[in-house]
């Protein structure tokens, strides 16, 4: 196994990407969320392709325009779809004996390959999908009532509570705000879940349970669908050991036809 840094074009814009090779037909592609360059939070992304690699499936990442290496103007991940198919283009290109190709995505991006319905990927592994409208937004009911839950379970947190550490006019709004009814889907909610249900092929949804991005979009989602999947104790990046083996594991489970 190698990996190659290349280059390949989205309407007339130079992208970079990154591919980790493997002798698999099946390969993952990785979308990053946010402004996150290809190598991922603290090299994440850039460490979870070479273990995927190293198990025998291709792994390729990009830089969106705007973003990292790539040229262009960063229009966020609404509007990242031509991106996307760009990259999955240039994937299926520079490895030809790979047939199938699993999307993967934290946070925005999982929302982008949703809002893309799928955008030509034969599986998709959603993390933690993003469905909060804009910075700022007050977290729903069900993510504030899951971080004092986890407070509660954390001995320090309770000696705080009762040696004084804790700001009691901020626990209080929070114990106000944790007792509204849950808010309705919000406007993203509602256009990534008909996007995925236009999508033909599987899909995962994978959930970092101390994660308030996940959390939230937890409680504007249908609570029967079988396709999600929680991790406890992990947070946002998957940067827990378990959360690791627990995210590979599913990424390899997909890869798999699993």
């Amino acid at each position: 196994m190698s990996r190659l840094q290349l280059t390949f074009n989205c309407e007339g814009t130079t992208l970079a990407g990154t591919l980790d090779t493997a002798p698999g037909t099946s390969g993952l592609l990785i979308v990053s969320g946010g402004n996150e360059v290809r190598s991922g939070a603290f090299s994440g992304q850039a460490a979870l392709a070479a273990r995927i690699a190293r198990k025998g499936f291709p792994v390729f990442r990009f830089d969106r325009r705007g973003v990292g290496d790539s040229g262009g103007e960063n229009r966020g991940f609404r509007k990242s779809r031509k991106d996307i198919e760009a990259a999955l283009a240039a994937f299926r290109a520079i490895a030809p004996t790979v047939d199938r190709v699993v999307g993967f995505g934290n946070c925005d991006a999982a929302s982008a390959l949703m809002l893309t319905e799928g955008a030509g990927f034969d599986a998709l592994v959603l993390s933690n999908p993003w469905t909060i409208e804009e910075t700022g937004t007050v977290p729903p009911p069900a993510a504030v009532r899951a971080r004092y839950a986890d407070k509660l379970r954390n001995p320090r947190e309770v000696l705080r509570l009762f040696s004084g550490g804790v700001n009691l006019g901020k626990l209080a709004r929070g114990i106000v705000q944790a007792a509204r009814p849950g808010a309705p889907r919000s406007t993203l909610a509602r256009e990534i879940a008909a996007g995925l249900a236009a999508f033909q092929g599987p899909a995962r949804i994978v959930l970092a349970s101390a994660d308030r991005t996940a959390q939230a979009f937890e409680a504007g989602w249908p609570q029967e669908d079988e396709r999600v999947v929680r991790c406890a104790g992990a947070t946002h990046a998957w940067v827990e050991p378990d959360a690791k083996v627990f995210l590979e594991g599913e990424l390899l489970a997909m890869l798999r036809g699993a």
